[in-house]
């Protein structure tokens, strides 16, 4: 029953009370970024969803349109392509903000697997195998408030298929409480960072 109805009813709930209260946030980040440097307010990327169907999620640009088209790790002293807002937004997760979209859309839901980019050939294929993909991916998961990218790839299958065979209001309460918590851990962001704009050339929202 919360599988398949109220949670759904709970994250349109959810995201219209957090889009409501956050709107006057991103209304002032759309101006910073675009008074910051050239380039589109958001970025989108292709991520995998439900039943390993593509889908794009939203979030404000971070980086500089000049940006090498490679992922953020195999970039040299990647800190200089980061825009001084986008390290506010970074470090506070205000650059995650726009996937509330994504929830009203239904793309994604407030608690889930997060969503991986289409060159995770293995975490997809192990997901797959796994049943994962039958749930929608979310803004955070059990795998994220237990090590994120630090924990291996069978680890993050784990954490989603333990997530899948326990699924209830209460651990997703507790799955939010939690990253709330850690959000205010600097050294330990919510977001894989090393998935970023950089890995899609074109933005394409101006």
């Amino acid at each position: 029953m919360y599988k398949a109805f109220l949670k759904r009813c709970v994250d349109i709930i959810c995201s219209s009370v957090f889009l409501i209260i956050s709107s006057p946030i991103m209304l002032i980040v759309l101006l910073l970024i675009k008074l910051d440097g050239k380039g589109s307010v958001f970025f989108i990327q292709t991520r995998v969803g439900k039943n390993a169907k593509p889908f794009k999620i939203y979030k404000f640009r971070t980086m500089l349109i000049s940006t090498p088209n490679m992922p953020t790790s195999l970039l040299e002293n990647s800190d200089k392509y980061i825009t001084k807002i986008g390290k506010i937004l970074r470090k506070t997760s205000i650059d995650e903000f726009p996937q509330v979209f994504n929830v009203l859309k239904g793309d994604m839901s407030f608690v889930g697997p997060r969503p991986v980019i289409e060159s995770e050939k293995e975490l997809i294929e192990k997901r797959i195998e796994s049943g994962v993909y039958s749930l929608l991916p979310g803004l955070t998961g059990l795998a994220q408030i237990n090590g994120r990218d630090k924990v291996s790839v069978i680890e993050k299958v784990k954490y989603d298929k333990e997530y899948l065979d326990n699924i209830s209001p209460w651990l997703d309460i507790k799955i939010m409480f939690s990253t709330i918590f850690k959000l205010f851990q600097t050294e330990d962001k919510l977001e894989e960072k090393d998935q970023d704009e950089n890995c899609e050339k074109k933005p394409k929202i101006s």
